[in-house]
């Protein structure tokens, strides 16, 4: 039997429906019709010699030689695509992408873009914001802002900053809400994105550390913190918000945090990226940018007492 490989088009049209366990959805990814992908399915089992699929009623199935064949072929694509995407940025080096989470990328970095493209006018920055776990090069991402504990094992990694939890709300409820007692009787606001922490950085656990028996707690919940952080903005109630998030709005007095006690914890925001890409010159123009940034807007933060939520 000869070793001669079937047409690239062929490969490609088996990878496509092995996937997906239809022709028609793969003949729609790939922008042809059915009959045409039936066609080089049917060119590559010719070369093959026997047959890589059951046609069933309304379905297909791998014959053991097709589940054979999928596995080397998926890896084949991707290791393809990989290349085909190192030279594209290898290409395009004037782009530099980083993914943070949607709240930090709306309430730190997206308002201070446009310092940056000033001082790196030669840079084409560009944010995906996301909580997915990214493929550095899959995902075509040069660098990563998390939040949380980690480890990021495989990857460089820094510390950028640790945040702070306390109650935040506009002047006007602030007078209204003037005591940390007081605020058992206020309209509260969750921020459900931080219910991974361990201990939990929340209302109940900001009520214990002010010797305060924890009220029944009902209030409006967010996924997002910064839906949290907007919410308490427009007057809607108390969140229990991250000093980072919140930085802009108490530096320009929409939002205060008036009581002393805030709470830590072990996660911290991080820079990351592939082990060497801190090197970089965009990667390198950005981290250091960005420590700049993260270092003016801790300055700004008013000082609390920060109550480690271990110790409570």
């Amino acid at each position: 039997m000869s070793d001669r490989l079937p047409p690239l088009t062929a490969l490609r049209a088996f990878e496509a429906a092995a996937r997906h366990m239809s022709f028609a959805q793969a003949a729609a990814e790939l922008h042809v019709t059915p009959a045409a992908l039936s066609f080089q399915i049917k060119s590559l089992e010719e070369h093959l010699g026997v047959p890589v699929f059951r046609r069933l009623n309304r379905a297909v199935e791998l014959t053991p030689e097709g589940v054979a064949l999928q596995s080397g072929v998926q890896e084949g694509f991707d290791l393809i695509l990989n290349a085909w995407r190192s030279a594209r940025r290898k290409a395009q080096s004037n782009i530099l992408t980083v993914t943070a989470g949607p709240a930090f990328t709306a309430k730190v970095l997206a308002p201070r873009l446009f310092e940056f493209a000033q001082a790196h006018p030669d840079i084409d920055l560009r944010f995906s914001a996301s909580l997915r776990l990214v493929d550095f090069v899959r995902d075509d991402i040069d660098a990563a802002v998390r939040f949380g504990y980690g480890p990021d094992e495989g990857f460089y990694s820094r510390v950028l900053m640790r945040d702070w939890f306390a109650p935040m709300m506009t002047p006007a409820l602030a007078k209204v809400y003037d005591t940390p007692e007081k605020l058992c009787a206020a309209p509260l606001i969750f921020d459900d994105s931080v219910d991974f922490l361990r201990p939990r950085a929340d209302w109940a656990q900001w009520f214990r550390a002010n010797g305060i028996t924890p009220p029944k707690l009902t209030g409006s919940h967010f996924s997002h913190a910064d839906h949290a952080v907007d919410a308490a903005l427009s007057g809607g109630g108390v969140v229990m918000a991250r000093s980072t998030l919140a930085a802009g709005a108490l530096r320009d007095g929409q939002l205060v945090a008036p009581f002393d006690i805030a709470l830590s914890t072990n996660a911290h925001y991080r820079f990351v990226c592939p082990v060497g890409h801190e090197k970089k010159p965009q990667v390198a123009a950005f981290s250091d940018w960005l420590d700049t940034k993260i270092g003016a807007l801790v300055e700004q933060l008013p000082n609390k007492q920060l109550i480690p939520v271990d110790q409570i």
